[in-house]
């Protein structure tokens, strides 16, 4: 099993959802997150006042998969949050050691 965490664009959200669900993803966990990379945020103006904005709002993504679905699932990310630009996001891939149903006791693959 896999577990895969993406950082994406809040526009991007949907896309992403859809192309998840596209290939048999039936869940997700979704966080609103901030952050920076290479950009190093940016700046706005707000009643003629410019303001460094430091942190840049993200969409952090959370799958747990099994391992023969995970590369087919971070193309689907990659493909639906990929712009070509600086701040489209990353894609983390994790081994996932267990997983457990807390209703049914379902424990491995069984529970996602």
């Amino acid at each position: 099993m896999k577990m895969i965490v993406a950082i994406v664009q809040p526009h991007k959200l949907d896309a992403v959802r859809e192309a998840l669900s596209d290939i048999g993803v039936d869940g997700m966990t979704v966080s609103e997150v901030k952050g920076y990379g290479r950009q190093k945020g940016h700046t706005e103006i707000y009643r003629g006042t410019e303001y460094a904005i430091h942190y840049v709002p993200k969409i952090k993504v959370e799958i747990a998969v099994k391992s023969d679905t995970a590369d087919q699932a971070v193309e689907a990310i990659r493909g639906a949050a990929g712009q070509g630009k600086i701040g489209d996001g990353k894609i983390f891939v994790f081994d996932l050691e267990n997983a457990l149903r807390i209703r049914t006791g379902e424990a491995g693959e069984d529970a996602l």
